[in-house]
């Protein structure tokens, strides 16, 4: 009889030289792609036990845009409403599946780090993982700042409804939770970008001369990512997501440009010895 293997899931053994082949990167992104699938599926059962309190969390927005709308929109009425036999399974898998990305970011982007740190040297690995380290509180600010930004994003598109008539807000809970976790998880994936940056210095496939002479293009390229990422298109969205990923990139190019330094120092030390 036959026995089940899953020796396939294994990744690669990874040279002293980290030089792999195709095939074993394959594997190993087959191996790290697996392993955060599994991992997040467990933090959405893990959050699926605690379903009641995080919809109270994530009802706060609603609740607070109603409490802004009141400021500037007195008279106008809204309601939350859900649609269809199905839509409170679907609400419930929404939050499960959010709380379950955040809940274990850790080990995801440390599986991103795991699949590029091979082709790092031994002394590169040292100071890119404290680099990297930094994904986990960047991404969790992401989520938390665009948390806090939708009751603002909310009462600001509901308070273009016309004033000439008589109108009821259904406002159809499937979607606000739809778009507040598209809101948050961009910001969240936004706020990664001076990791991804400082990696690819560290890896030696981008230089921060490279970086200085497309700055206008990555800081314009912010700018439509943000107008491109946030729901509606609502400009205080966009500002509160641009601006911090233009600073980030910023700060990202000043660590890039005193890594090639000391890269060049030792490079020169070597050639001296030689």
């Amino acid at each position: 009889m036959a026995r089940l293997s899953l020796g396939w899931l294994r990744p690669p053994k990874v040279p002293a030289d980290g030089v792999m082949s195709l095939a074993d990167h394959l594997r190993e992104l087959r191996y790290r792609l697996i392993f955060s699938v599994v991992v997040i599926f467990v933090g959405m059962i893990a959050c699926l036990i605690f379903n009641n309190q995080l919809f109270q969390v994530l009802l706060r927005p609603y609740e607070e845009s109603l409490e802004i709308l009141k400021g500037i929109r007195p008279n106008l009425d809204v309601q939350a409403v859900l649609g269809g036999v199905t839509a409170p399974l679907l609400l419930i898998l929404m939050i499960a599946a959010l709380g379950g990305l955040v809940l274990t970011s850790p080990v995801w982007l440390y599986q991103v780090w795991a699949y590029i740190a091979p082709a790092l040297l031994a002394k590169e690995k040292k100071y890119a993982l404290v680099f990297l380290l930094a994904a986990v509180p960047l991404f969790v600010g992401g989520v938390v700042l665009g948390y806090y930004i939708m009751p603002s994003a909310i009462a600001i598109m509901l308070a273009f409804t016309p004033e000439s008539f008589e109108v009821l807000n259904l406002l159809e809970m499937n979607d606000f939770f739809k778009m507040m976790m598209q809101l948050m998880l961009v910001f969240g994936l936004g706020f990664l970008l001076p990791v991804v940056v400082v990696t690819l210095n560290f890896v030696g496939v981008l230089s921060a001369k490279a970086l200085a002479g497309a700055r206008r293009y990555v800081l314009f390229g912010c700018a439509v990512f943000g107008a491109a990422a946030t729901p509606g298109g609502e400009p205080f969205s966009m500002l509160a997501l641009t601006i911090p990923m233009m600073l980030l990139f910023l700060i990202a190019e000043a660590i890039c440009h005193a890594n090639d330094k000391r890269r060049a120092k030792r490079a020169a030390k070597e050639l001296e010895r030689a």
